[in-house]
């Protein structure tokens, strides 16, 4: 009898784990929308990006699995909550080596943290 209320606590366990994670997910990806919204374009590879793979680098998105503009606001962050403060002091950097500032491809809906995604000169 103990053996499914064991598997039932489990999952509710696991239904609570990824509800948080969604949760902060939601926050991260409104402050993105809500600093940089006007430069999201239907269709474009930012766009496309959102929500998750904007900083991670494949779904299912991890802490850890982050691409190079991941990587760049989370050394940014360093333990601070996310903010427009936090996303502008990256905006100078190429965090994907690919000849264009991170502010740059968002203002061109290309993707900061994808080296293939990058505007047209």
């Amino acid at each position: 009898m103990r053996t499914p209320l064991l598997w039932v606590g489990i999952a509710a366990l696991a239904v609570a784990g990824l509800t948080t994670l969604a949760a902060a997910k939601a926050a991260d990806t409104a402050v993105f929308r809500a600093t940089y919204g006007s430069h999201l374009k239907e269709g474009s590879d930012l766009a496309r990006a959102l929500p998750c793979l904007v900083c991670h680098d494949k779904m299912p998105a991890t802490k850890t699995g982050l691409n190079p503009y991941g990587v760049d606001v989370g050394k940014a962050a360093a333990g601070k909550t996310l903010d427009a403060k936090v996303l502008a002091a990256v905006e100078r950097l190429d965090s994907d080596k690919d000849g264009f500032s991170n502010i740059d491809e968002i203002r061109a809906g290309t993707h900061p943290g994808n080296p293939n995604s990058k505007p047209r000169k």
